[in-house]
């Protein structure tokens, strides 16, 4: 199966270089594409200064317009299925091919690593929002995906062409929960997943607070009207 990792990049400097560097010796079969998403550091210097394949979009346009632009270049170049990998070091890359043999294995059209197919999930607020998620899946989709937030997700070429044809249409919970209502195949692979490794995240408790709001809200609302 030939799968691309998608890698949105948002003034990720202190970080990209050695991402990449890990994805490609640890899985050399595996092509990634770098979508610098408007990054106002040096994340496309080092891009452009180490060879690295990338893309850079003029202006910031989010997790959306990124992963949007990467599954576009994947349909154009006949990739089997693409990988939504983070670019702060929190992804594993030994996890990918993992991941790949699943899809094939299980016939499924989205894989998920998952921290929660072996192991409890921990007791803080984030979870407890985790949980509310995958209670609202399972009620409105009858299917129990036990780490919906993991924002390490395989799609076969059949959901990316999802991505491409919608305008507003992002690797999120609510938009897996959609497509699992339209008949996608889902299944969890255990991973295992690190602290991010250098800059600051751009969730911090408000926006924290907002994304499962809004999350919740289009699982239960506004996907029925998709």
């Amino acid at each position: 199966m030939k799968v691309l990792a998608i890698i949105p990049a948002y003034n990720e400097e202190g970080c990209i270089e050695a991402t990449v560097d890990e994805f490609v010796r640890t899985c050399p079969g595996v092509d990634y594409l770098v979508v610098n998403d408007g990054s106002s550091d040096q994340t496309e210097a080092i891009c452009k200064r180490r060879g690295f394949n990338y893309v850079s979009h003029p202006v910031n346009l989010g997790l959306t317009g990124g992963f949007q632009t990467g599954c576009r270049y994947a349909m154009e170049n006949d990739y089997d299925a693409v990988i939504q990998f983070d670019a702060d070091g929190q992804h594993m890359p030994e996890y990918v091919p993992v991941m790949a043999e699943s899809m094939e294995a299980d016939d499924a059209d989205i894989v998920i690593g998952s921290r929660f197919v072996d192991e409890e999930k921990p007791v803080s607020a984030r979870m407890i929002g985790s949980r509310f998620i995958t209670g609202l899946i399972k009620l409105t989709c009858g299917q129990t995906v036990n780490d919906p937030t993991s924002g390490m997700r395989l799609f076969n070429r059949k959901m990316v062409s999802e991505f491409v044809r919608r305008f507003d249409f992002g690797p999120e919970p609510d938009s897996v929960a959609f497509l699992m209502r339209k008949g996608a195949k889902v299944s969890e692979v255990q991973v295992q997943m690190r602290e991010r490794q250098a800059g600051e995240s751009y969730l911090n408790a408000w926006k924290s607070i907002s994304y499962m709001a809004r999350t919740c809200m289009s699982i239960l609302f506004v996907q029925w009207f998709r």
